[in-house]
C-alpha cells in the first residue's frame, strides 16, 4: 500500500524508512522548491508545538531554523549573534509584559 507524504523530512529518514522493510521514493529538491518546503516544515513544527506544548517539537523548530538560515547562507552563529544583540537591545520575554495601549502624545511625568 503506497502513502503520499510529498514533505521535507530529516536526512536519516529514508535510510530509518528502509531499514524497516519499507521502500521510501525520495526526490532531492532544487533551490526555490527546498526554501518553500523548509518554510512549510516550520510551520508544521510550529502547529505541532502550539497543539501539545511538547519540548521535542521546540528542538524540532530549531533544527528548521538552523536549516532555514543554511538555505540563506547565514551560519546558525550568525543567528544567533542578531538574537542576543535584540536582547541586549531590546530584551526578552521573560517579563510577562503585555502592551495594552499606548496613549500618543502624552507625556510622562
Amino acid at each position: 500500500m503506497r502513502q503520499n507524504y510529498n514533505k521535507l523530512v530529516r536526512d536519516k529518514i529514508p535510510a530509518i524508512i528502509a531499514a524497516q522493510g519499507d521502500a521510501p521514493e525520495v526526490v532531492i529538491l532544487n533551490d526555490n522548491k527546498y526554501e518553500q518546503a523548509l518554510n512549510a516544515k516550520l510551520q508544521e513544527e510550529v502547529s505541532e508545538y502550539l497543539n501539545g506544548f511538547d519540548i521535542e517539537e521546540l528542538a524540532d523548530i530549531l533544527e528548521v531554523i538552523r536549516a532555514i538560515a543554511a538555505q540563506k547562507g547565514v551560519s546558525y552563529e550568525a543567528v544567533e549573534k542578531i538574537r542576543v544583540a535584540k536582547h541586549a537591545e531590546r530584551g526578552g520575554f521573560l517579563e510577562r509584559l503585555c502592551l495594552v495601549a499606548v496613549e500618543r502624545g502624552a507625556s510622562v511625568e
